[in-house]
C-alpha cells in the first residue's frame, strides 16, 4: 500500500493507493483544511485513524508540498510549517517517505492521465522528445518541467512562481506599481494566484465593490471570478480579464524557457472554475505574443489539467517508483 499526500497553502490532500504501473489504483483519499492543523504529521495520525490496511502495511510513502524540498526537508512557503521526511517515517513507520516540490509531484501525475482529464486549448503539434512544462495557479503560483531521459519524462521543480511580474501593458505597469509601493516587489505569484485576484481586484476598483461581500474572506477570489464571468461587476470583469492576461503570458514564458515543444499544461485549481475565460482565445493571445517567436508558441500543445487530484496521483506515482529503491 502507499501513502501520497498534496499538502497545499489552503487545503491538504491524502490519500492510499494500491500500487501499480503505470498508474497506481486510489483505495482512498479525504481532504483538509491545511491551517486548521498544526503540522504534516498530526494530518496523517487523524487520516490514519479513519482507514484500515488490508495487510496492515504502508510500503512507501510521498508528500508533494508546496515549498522548496533541500536535503529530504521542506519549509512551506504560504504555511508555517517545516516538514522533514526522516522523521515522517520514524513516526509512523514507513520504510521510505520522499517529499517533492507540489509541481513537481504534480507532473509525475500529468504522465499518467488519460485524455479526458485534459482539455485542449490549442492542438498544436507536439515534438517527440520534446520538453514539457507545467504551470500551476491556485492558492500561489507553481512551475515544473519535464525532461525525457531514457524514454521516460523526469519532473524537474522549480520556484518560478516567485520571480519577478513582467509587465507588458499600460495596466500591468499600474498594477506593477501598486504592488511595489505596497509589498517592495512585485512576483509573479502576487498576480496568478488567488492571492493576485486579491491584488488586481484592489486596483481595477475605485469604489467599493458590491459583487464580493467580504474581501478578506476565504471565498473573495471565488466571488471576484463568479462576478467577471457573470459580468455583474465591471470592475471585476476587468481584474478576471487582466488575470487571464496574466496567465497566459506567463504560461508563454515557460513555454520559451523551457521550449516546451512536447506540450505546455495548465493545472491547479483556479484553471477550471474559469474555464469560460481560458478558452474565449484571451489565454492564448497573450500566450503566444511573444515576437520573434509566435510560430514556436502556437505549433506547442497546450492542455488544461482538469483532474483534481492530479498532484495526489503523482505522490503516489513516484512512491510506487521507489518501492524497491
Amino acid at each position: 500500500m502507499l501513502l501520497a499526500g498534496d499538502i497545499g497553502g489552503t487545503k491538504t490532500l491524502l490519500g492510499l493507493f494500491e500500487a501499480a504501473t503505470p498508474r497506481p489504483h486510489p483505495v482512498t483519499h479525504r481532504s483538509f483544511v491545511t491551517l486548521d492543523h498544526d503540522d504534516l504529521a498530526s494530518i496523517v495520525t487523524e487520516f490514519m485513524r479513519g482507514v484500515s490496511l488490508a495487510n496492515g502495511v504502508i510500503e512507501g510513502a510521498c508528500f508533494g508540498v508546496a515549498g522548496p524540498v533541500i536535503n529530504d526537508t521542506a519549509t512551506l512557503t504560504n504555511v508555517p510549517w517545516q516538514v522533514d521526511a526522516r522523521r515522517l517515517a520514524e513516526r509512523f513507520e514507513v520504510r521510505r517517505v520522499d517529499l517533492l516540490n507540489d509541481l513537481q509531484s504534480m507532473a509525475y501525475g500529468l504522465t499518467v492521465l488519460d485524455g479526458d482529464e485534459l482539455l485542449v486549448l490549442q492542438d498544436g503539434q507536439a515534438v517527440r522528445g520534446g520538453n514539457i512544462g507545467l504551470i500551476a495557479a491556485g492558492t500561489g503560483l507553481g512551475v515544473a518541467m519535464l525532461h525525457e531521459v531514457d524514454g521516460r519524462y523526469v519532473p524537474v521543480a522549480s520556484e518560478g512562481g516567485h520571480a519577478d511580474f513582467a509587465a507588458r501593458t499600460p495596466r500591468d505597469v499600474r498594477l506593477l506599481q501598486w504592488m511595489t509601493a505596497r509589498h517592495g516587489r512585485a512576483e509573479v505569484e502576487g498576480v496568478v494566484s488567488g492571492r493576485g485576484l486579491l491584488n488586481i481586484h484592489a486596483v481595477t476598483h475605485d469604489s467599493p465593490c458590491a459583487a464580493v461581500a467580504d474581501l478578506k474572506s476565504f471565498d473573495a477570489p471565488a466571488e471576484i471570478t463568479a462576478a467577471g464571468l457573470e459580468r455583474r461587476c465591471t470592475g471585476c470583469v476587468e481584474a478576471l480579464d487582466l488575470f487571464v492576461d496574466a496567465y497566459g503570458a506567463e504560461a508563454g514564458n515557460l513555454a520559451l524557457r523551457t521550449v516546451s515543444t512536447a506540450g505546455l499544461f495548465v493545472g491547479g485549481g483556479i484553471a477550471p472554475k474559469i474555464l469560460p475565460a481560458l478558452v474565449d482565445g484571451r489565454f492564448m493571445r497573450a500566450f503566444r505574443s511573444k515576437a520573434p517567436f509566435e510560430p514556436l508558441l502556437a505549433a506547442m500543445p497546450v492542455k488544461v489539467i482538469l483532474n483534481a487530484e492530479t498532484g495526489l496521483l503523482g505522490a503516489a506515482v513516484y512512491a510506487g517508483r521507489n518501492l524497491k529503491v
